[in-house]
Formats: structure tokens, C-alpha cells, sequence
């Protein structure tokens, strides 16, 4: 008599587009927030409004979540709620130039202020020059000229008529000042001097010595009256560099008079300005050359006033500048994070200074939210390290690769850190999560929180109208076309087969997404105004057939006989094992024969895979547990004398898992029975040494790859899957193998354990044992018992008569 498989009703759960209580989802209210995932939320909700240090978050979860969508609401929410943060600037420290100074201002100020500075330069570089070209500078410049002209000529001149007096004339030359004896009223000349006698010449030489000495006295008072007129020029420029730069200065310090750190800084910039008036009088030298006009020539931008630049790290203003900041860096490296100090090629070497301060993501976020994506700042060199040493010290400090490398030897900067109060969001996976905890000492320290983002929720009554409004708002703000009763019950029963699970729900909103838009086009190349339920069939289909090359060749090849499947007839030894092939997000079901080979042994249990490395450890273990089963559950009383192999026929890659354990038991108990398996059935499953079949994954491509088998071999009737029970209520089978189903061409069997699961192979009662501990002669166990009793009593023979007798023989005969 014929197992009876599941009614087609069990295979998979239908949505009935009359229990939803719309005809298309524009007559309903979308629900544009995520559902089931309260505890996510929460954790999110906690990591925005905690204002202690190391509440960062972890948001862990699959792809195609809602997670990032959920974060950005959720933060953008609790952002606008906060107050602005500060604008951030970097100044030039007149002082040390190489550790420019971090300016804290009030929102909306650095922007101002640096078009105030840029003003200041601008105006500074017209009013300083015409203050020097004005009448008044030229008088003094010349009262100071005359002064100290008349105090040299004065010197000069008093010197002069003291040689005169002595005959002694002063002569200027090209060679500078000399000395000579006048005689009569004459220089006296070289040739008049040798004719004088030498009395004379003594008396001339001594007085030309003298006045010598006397001429270099005065002469050195020279440049310390040059030196002193200087002074007096400098202190002239000073003061009227001094009253330009005072009255401009004095309008940006009332102006900015709330603000110490501008009061300190302006005053620092008063100074340097003054000291420095020359910068303004070369670029006003300059400008006559140049082609604009001077009232309209940006000094500012002229590279001796860029010690006057106010280098705006972050400024907020603006419309968007309510709140505080969410920043998403979607390029995580180093200098993204925390900043980077630009250099510039000036004759060969690499220059650089304040003004080439770069700010980073750590900066705009400053204050308010950044998220991260955490394999992207795992993967960047220096960047997950950078992250950490600035949440741990609460301060952004910029550091180039570079320099970190030691690469570059070049001119650097030091500014000053930038105090830090952010709160940072990782986005990735569990298994990076996990990783984190476990090799990370930092990373608990710093990210206290986690989000852990679910796959399904359970599908009930309530949930599958806020389900239905969920796509309702995702048609509405993708601009799709209303989704029709039958359309919104078919992507239900998609997201169901999603979860693998019949009464579960995906939550993989990416995918459901997906589907949507592609149902959306295929309803507006029909002309239809509503997406209905055979547009998703569609989109269904076509997505499957985009991504079954792999599929169909393999499915040829079985039809074809390359691949070796049976699904009619019986044999001992073999059955249909099933396995789930993945590429990407494309799953389909392979069946595969298994074999299993018996005779006497020292109880080994061989398995094939593992023995050439192609079987996982999963796999493996499957394997060791049928070895304990079999040890345990027959021949008790007997040594285990089987030597078994097992193997996955034409297999060529790797096999992992367990699923298949169950199958290659039922292998091994019909070549120990020598009963033949019906070849019509494929089987799933695993199996524990107590013989319990056990749940497994991928059920339903596994029921149908072994369909789409058996339907190109042509559906007999006596083909079917043996499923754990356990699996039932994952069943949500395709509708061609749900109609197979009904109509009696194709079954779904669920068995609980190996007894039952043998019993329908073999069409052989497994048996149990008596009151005597026997089972039944010619049942599948007793056959099974009795046939490793024969191996064990065939082991104790051989080792009599092949070893034990023949030594004892040889004994007996010694006398």
C-alpha cells in the first residue's frame, strides 16, 4: 500500500486576496516605518538620545533590512531635537607657524568671520599705501630725511673747517673722503710734496695722521645715524600702519566682541599686521601692474596674506543647519575620517600650511551622528585605528598616511585637536560583529550598544495587513502603480518563500523591492492601470529564469544520462539524495545518487568525501554519527565487524552539511538488508544516533529540483520526497508541484524517523523488537541485525582458522 504524501493544502500556505480588506493599495494608508523590528529600534532610539561617552552603535543584520533606511530616519529625528554644535576654524599661529590654532565659534560665525578677515586684508591693502602717499607721510618723511641729512653734513661740515684751519683740505672721491696739506692757498700735489724738505713732510704727515683719525670718528657716527634715522622711519611706518590697521581691527573686535577666542586672536592679527605693513605696500606695488582695477582686485587671495586666512573646518548655516549633524562617509579611508594636511610643489619640494588643512567626516559630524559602514572602514588602511583613537581621547587629531608610513620627509604641521562629541553608527554584519568582540579589546569599550535587525516575522492575522500597508507605502514612494488585492496576496506568499518558512515573513524589503518594480513594469507593458497578481507571477518567473543557466544545464544533463538519476525502478544500495546549489541570491535543488557498498570489516565506516577532501567537517560528522547509530542499534552482543562505504556519485566539488545523512543511512541499511529503495523517491534530511530525522534547510528547492527531475523523466505517480517532519511548516512549494501534488502525480512525505522513512523506501515493515529483543526475521532491522551477525560470526572464523587454529596447530605438533 502506497504512502499517502501531504495534501496539497499543506505544500504551501496561499494568501486569500479576499481576507484583505481593500481592492489596491491606494484605498489604504501606507506604513512607512518597519515592522517587527522593535528591538533594533529601540537599541537605536537608546544610542541617539544617551549623551554618555561609548554608547556607540553596532547595527548588525542582513542586507535588504531597512536597516540603514531606519537608522537615517531615526537619528535625523533625534538631530533635530539637539542644538547646532560649534563652527570649528584653523588660524595661523603668528607665533609658531607649523601648530596652527583651532578657533571654537558659534554657529554660522566662522563663515563671517572669514569674510570679515577677507574684507580686512582687501581694505587694509588700499588704505595703508595711500596713507604712505599722502601729503602728511611725506612731510614727516622728509622732516626726518632733512634732520638727520643736516646732522651728517653738520658733522661733515665742523670737521672741515678744523682741517682748514690746520692746512689740511677735506676732498671728496670716488674712492670716499681723503686728506691734503694746503700750501699757498693750494692742494699741495705728490710732486710739489717730494720737493719739500723733510722737516716739512714730518711736520705734514703727522697733521694729515691726526685729522685722519679724527675723519674716521666722524665717519663711523654714520651709520648710527643712518641706523637711528631707521628707527625713526620704522617707528613713523609703525604709526601710520598703526592708525589704518587700529580703526579697520577696532570695527571686526566690536563686531566680534562676544567672542574671546576672535578678541584673542584679532589682537594677534593687529600686531602682525603692523609689523608687517611692507606686505601691504608690495601688493599695492604690485596691483599698478596688474590688469583690475584696484578697487576690485582680492587682495585676500594673493599668496603673502594667507597668514590672514580663516580656514573653516565646519561651518553651519543655513537651512540645513537646524539641528544637530548626520554625516554618512560612504568612503571611510583615513583622511575621509579624520582630515588631511594638503602639500603643494614649490621648486622641487613639498610644501604646506594651515591653509591646507582639509576636514574630514569626524569634523562635519562633530556634534551630532556618523555613519559608517563597518567592512568599508575595516578594509581602509589606519582608518578603523584613527576612529577608535578618537573616540577614546574625545579629540579629532590629523594625521597624514604619509606621515604615519614615514614615507614623506617633508614640512608638516601640528594644529592643535579639535575637542569631539559624536556619536558614531557602524552598519555590517553579525559575523564582523562577532569578529569585533572576539579580537577587538577596544570595540566593547567603545560600542556598548547593538541593533540587531530581524529576517521574518511571524505571519498572523495582525501582521499581514501592516505587511500589505508596507507595500503599500513602498509603491507609493517608489511612484509605482497601485498594487491590486491579488498582487499584494502574491507578494505576501513571495515573502513567505523568502523566509522559508510558511508562517513567517521575510523582512528582506530590498528584495520584496525588487519585485515590486519589476511587477510595476511588466503591469505597464500590459496597459494595466493596477498591478496584478499574475505581473508578480511574472517578475517571479523571469527573475528565476535570468539567474537558472546553471540550473537548466545541469537539469539537461540529467535528462540526457550524463548525470546518473534514477526515478523509476528499485535498487539496493542507492538513493536519491538532494542537495541546494547557491549562486548569489539564486538557489535551486540537485539531486545526487548516494551508494553505499557493505562486507565484513573491523567496524570502519568509510566515507568517500571525506577521505579525498571534498566533504566538509558538517558533512564528515554526519557520517561518524551513522557509524554510532548503526554500533548502537543492532548486533549489541556482537562485535561491529562492517566495513561500509559511502559516497556522493559524481560529485566533483565540495560537500558540506549534514542534510544528506539521513539519505546515505537509508543507503547502508539497504545494502546491509539487500531490500531494494524505490528510486521514484529523493530524500532529505538529517538524522541523530537515536534515528530521529531532523529539520534542514532549503527544503522546497530541494522538493523541486527533484520534481523538475522527475518531470522531465515524465511524472509517474510513485515519485516523491521523504522530508523531515519537522520541515512541514516550511513548505511553500511553487504551484506546478502543488498541483502535481493534488492531482496525485507527485508526493510530499514527512517522516520522523529512520524506521518510518525505510519502511516507505523498502515498502518492508522496519520492525522493533520483541519481548526476546529480537526484531521481526524478515523485517528491514532484523535483516539489517542479522547480516552484521553474519560479519561479526564470519570475523570470528576467519580469525580462528585463518590465524588463531593454524598457530595452535603448529603447537600441538612441536612434541
Amino acid at each position: 500500500m502506497e504512502t499517502p504524501g501531504l495534501p496539497a493544502e499543506e505544500l504551501a500556505r496561499r494568501c486569500d486576496p479576499t481576507d484583505l480588506p481593500f481592492h489596491a493599495t491606494d484605498e489604504i494608508e501606507g506604513l512607512d516605518q518597519l515592522i517587527g523590528q522593535d528591538r533594533a529600534m529601540d537599541a537605536i532610539r537608546l544610542a541617539a538620545e544617551m549623551p554618555h561617552r561609548g554608547f556607540n552603535l553596532f547595527v548588525l543584520g542582513p542586507t535588504g533590512t531597512g536597516r540603514r533606511t531606519a537608522v537615517d530616519r531615526l537619528l535625523a529625528e533625534q538631530a533635530r531635537t539637539l542644538p547646532v554644535p560649534d563652527d570649528w576654524a584653523y588660524v595661523n599661529n603668528f607665533d609658531a607657524p607649523d601648530k596652527p590654532r583651532a578657533l571654537r565659534l558659534p554657529p554660522g560665525t566662522a563663515q563671517r568671520l572669514r569674510g570679515a578677515m577677507q574684507g580686512l586684508v582687501d581694505d587694509l591693502a588700499i588704505d595703508i599705501p595711500a596713507l604712505f602717499e599722502s601729503d602728511e607721510y611725506q612731510t614727516q618723511r622728509r622732516a626726518l630725511d632733512e634732520e638727520y641729512g643736516d646732522r651728517q653734513e653738520t658733522a661733515m661740515a665742523d670737521f672741515a673747517e678744523k682741517a682748514k684751519a690746520e692746512n689740511v683740505a677735506l676732498l671728496r672721491t670716488p674712492m670716499g673722503f681723503m686728506l691734503a696739506a694746503i700750501r699757498d692757498g693750494k692742494v699741495v700735489k705728490p710732486e710739489v710734496y717730494g720737493t719739500l724738505d723733510e722737516a716739512e713732510q714730518q711736520q705734514i704727515d703727522e697733521k694729515i695722521a691726526r685729522l685722519q683719525e679724527d675723519l674716521a670718528a666722524v665717519l663711523r657716527e654714520a651709520p648710527k645715524l643712518d641706523k637711528e634715522l631707521r628707527g625713526k622711519i620704522e617707528t613713523l611706518h609703525a604709526s601710520m600702519a598703526e592708525r589704518a590697521v587700529s580703526a579697520r581691527v577696532g570695527e571686526l573686535q566690536a563686531e566680534f566682541c562676544d567672542i574671546a577666542a576672535v578678541c584673542a586672536y584679532l589682537d594677534d592679527v593687529h600686531k602682525d599686521m603692523i609689523a608687517n605693513a611692507e606686505l601691504f605696500l608690495a601688493a599695492q606695488a604690485s596691483a599698478k601692474s596688474g590688469p583690475f582695477p584696484e578697487a576690485i582686485r582680492k587682495y585676500h587671495r594673493e599668496p603673502p596674506f594667507e597668514r590672514y586666512v580663516v580656514n573653516v573646518m565646519v561651518s553651519r548655516e543655513g537651512p540645513e543647519a537646524g539641528g544637530a549633524p548626520v554625516v554618512a562617509e560612504d568612503l571611510p579611508t583615513l583622511d575621509h575620517l579624520a582630515g588631511r594636511i594638503e602639500h603643494v610643489s614649490q621648486m622641487g619640494a613639498l610644501i604646506t600650511n594651515f591653509t591646507l588643512i582639509k576636514p574630514g567626516a569626524l569634523h562635519r559630524a562633530n556634534g551630532g551622528y556618523l555613519v559608517l559602514d563597518a567592512r568599508r572602514v575595516l578594509s581602509e588602511p589606519f582608518a578603523w585605528e584613527a576612529l577608535k583613537q578618537c573616540l577614546k581621547n574625545r579629540s579629532i587629531a590629523i594625521t597624514s598616511m604619509a606621515e604615519r608610513l614615514s614615507m614623506v620627509s617633508t614640512t608638516s604641521l601640528q594644529p592643535d585637536p579639535i575637542p569631539l562629541r559624536v556619536r558614531v553608527v557602524l552598519i555590517g554584519d553579525r559575523m564582523l560583529h562577532a569578529l569585533l568582540v572576539m579580537l577587538d579589546p577596544d570595540f566593547a569599550d567603545l560600542f556598548k550598544l547593538q541593533a540587531d535587525f530581524e529576517e521574518s516575522i511571524d505571519r498572523t492575522a495582525d501582521t499581514v495587513l501592516p505587511f500589505a500597508r508596507l507595500i503599500a507605502a513602498h509603491a507609493a514612494r517608489d511612484g509605482l502603480k497601485p498594487f491590486a488585492a491579488a498582487g499584494v496576496a502574491r507578494i505576501i506568499d513571495e515573502a513567505t518563500r523568502i523566509a522559508d518558512d510558511s508562517k513567517k515573513l521575510t523582512l528582506h524589503l530590498g528584495a520584496l523591492s525588487d519585485l515590486m518594480r519589476e511587477a510595476d513594469h511588466y503591469a505597464g507593458g500590459a496597459g494595466r492601470a493596477r498591478v496584478e497578481a499574475e505581473d508578480v507571477a511574472r517578475a517571479v518567473r523571469e527573475k528565476e529564469r535570468r539567474a537558472s543557466r546553471v540550473k537548466d544545464r545541469m537539469q539537461e544533463a540529467v535528462t540526457r544520462g550524463t548525470i546518473l538519476i534514477d526515478t523509476d525502478g528499485a535498487k539496493a544500495g542507492q538513493v536519491n539524495g538532494l542537495s541546494v546549489i547557491g549562486l548569489g541570491d539564486f538557489r535551486f535543488g540537485r539531486p545526487s545518487r548516494i551508494t553505499a557498498r557493505c562486507r565484513m570489516g573491523a567496524g570502519k565506516l568509510i566515507d568517500i568525501e571525506r577521505e579525498v577532501e571534498l566533504g566538509g567537517p558538517l558533512h564528515s560528522k554526519g557520517v561518524l554519527i551513522l557509524a554510532g547509530y548503526l554500533a548502537a542499534t543492532y548486533a549489541l552482543d556482537a562485535p561491529f565487524s562492517l566495513h561500509a562505504s559511502l559516497v556522493f556519485e559524481q560529485s566533483y566539488g565540495g560537500v558540506e552539511g549534514d542534510s544528506a545523512s539521513s539519505a546515505e543511512l537509508y543507503a547502508l541499511l539497504s545494502a546491509l538488508s539487500d531490500l531494494p529503495v524505490a528510486q521514484g523517491f529523493a530524500v532529505t534530511g538529517s538524522v541523530n544516533q537515536a534515528g530521529e530525522v531532523q529539520a534542514i534547510g532549503g527544503v522546497n528547492e530541494k522538493i523541486e529540483g527533484f520534481f523538475d527531475t522527475c518531470v522531465t523523466r515524465g511524472l509517474t505517480g510513485r515519485q516523491g520526497v521523504l522530508i523531515p517532519k519537522s520541515n512541514v511548516e516550511h513548505l511553500m512549494l511553487r504551484d506546478d508541484v502543488v498541483e502535481a501534488a493534488r492531482a496525485g502525480r507527485f508526493r510530499v512525505i514527512p517522516v520522523a524517523t529512520i524506521d518510518e522513512g525505510i519502511a516507505i523506501l523498502t515498502g518492508r515493515a522496519a520492525g522493533v523488537r520483541d519481548a526476546d529483543g529480537a526484531f521481526p526475521e524478515d523485517s528491514v532491522n532484523g535483516r539489517v541485525e542479522a547480516r552484521l551477525r553474519e560479519y561479526a560470526e564470519a570475523r570470528r572464523r576467519f580469525g580462528r582458522t585463518g590465524r588463531g587454529e593454524e598457530s595452535r596447530g603448529g603447537e600441538g605438533d612441536a612434541p
